[in-house]
């Protein structure tokens, strides 16, 4: 395997959060759960680019710890493929793979589907009532400009629905296929009329619960993640370092 044509230089970083809480001398396992969890979120909301290096060492000081934990920590995010170990080279933030994307969009939107029919069925009024602050939490990171604040309310929307449906295990296995997807979807925000759309398709998908229409609420969830796919071209056009290899091809 060779190493990144144009790996980004490392940089230092400070300490996360996460590490702050956990420094008085954690024990070993929840240290690389801490770690692994601190850069994985990094990863995924592109604080760390495809192509970066990721200096082992630095993460070691950032967090107060042995570079024991910060190696099981990197090995987790290979395994995930969010990394790449090169032992000649350096770690490296691994590229979006886009032959994974379609794939991966198809097994979700059968898991939400899955869920957004059965919660059109199950929702309780509460429920329903906190699917809709949820929706007016996404307009206000919206309106504040805060991408981060609106991915997590985005997930949060996506989370509700599982919770609804009464299998939140759907959720935790849509997480685990979705990875990759979130990481382009994270580069698609910032283009303009994104946002509102996305909100727009939460809406319908919130209105068909609501109307106890669980047809109408599944054909709104495949639309609106089937739309994650439109834009794949242009975000790999715009940051053509953060993908490697090609769309698989897939029939409409």
């Amino acid at each position: 395997m060779s190493s990144p044509a144009e790996p980004a230089p490392a940089s230092t970083r400070p300490m996360p959060r996460a590490a702050k809480a956990t420094r008085g001398r954690p024990r070993a396992a929840t240290t690389t759960a801490v770690i692994y969890q601190a850069l994985r979120a990094d990863i995924v909301g592109m604080r760390r680019t495809p192509g970066e290096a990721i200096v082992e060492k630095h993460i070691a000081e950032n967090f107060g710890v042995s570079r024991t934990p910060v190696r099981e920590a990197l090995l987790r995010l290979a395994d995930d493929g969010l990394i790449e170990i090169f032992p000649q080279s350096g770690t490296f933030v691994a590229r979006i793979p886009m032959d994974a994307l379609p794939e991966a969009v198809v097994i979700r939107t059968a898991l939400e589907g899955a869920a957004v029919r059965n919660a059109a069925q199950r929702a309780t009024g509460s429920q329903i009532a906190a699917m809709r602050a949820n929706l007016l939490l996404q307009q206000e990171m919206e309106a504040a400009g805060d991408l981060d604040g609106f991915h997590e309310a985005d997930e949060r929307f996506h989370a509700l629905i599982a919770e609804m449906a009464g299998f939140p295990g759907l959720w935790s296995l849509a997480q685990q296929v979705k990875v990759h997807v979130d990481r382009y979807r994270r580069l698609t925000l910032p283009e303009p009329g994104r946002i509102p759309n996305v909100i727009g398709e939460h809406t319908a998908i919130a209105d068909a619960i609501a109307a106890r229409d669980p047809v109408t609420a599944e054909r709104h969830m495949t639309v609106h993640l089937e739309s994650l796919l439109t834009a794949i071209p242009q975000a790999q056009g715009a940051n053509p370092f953060f993908f490697s290899g090609s769309p698989a091809t897939t029939t409409s």
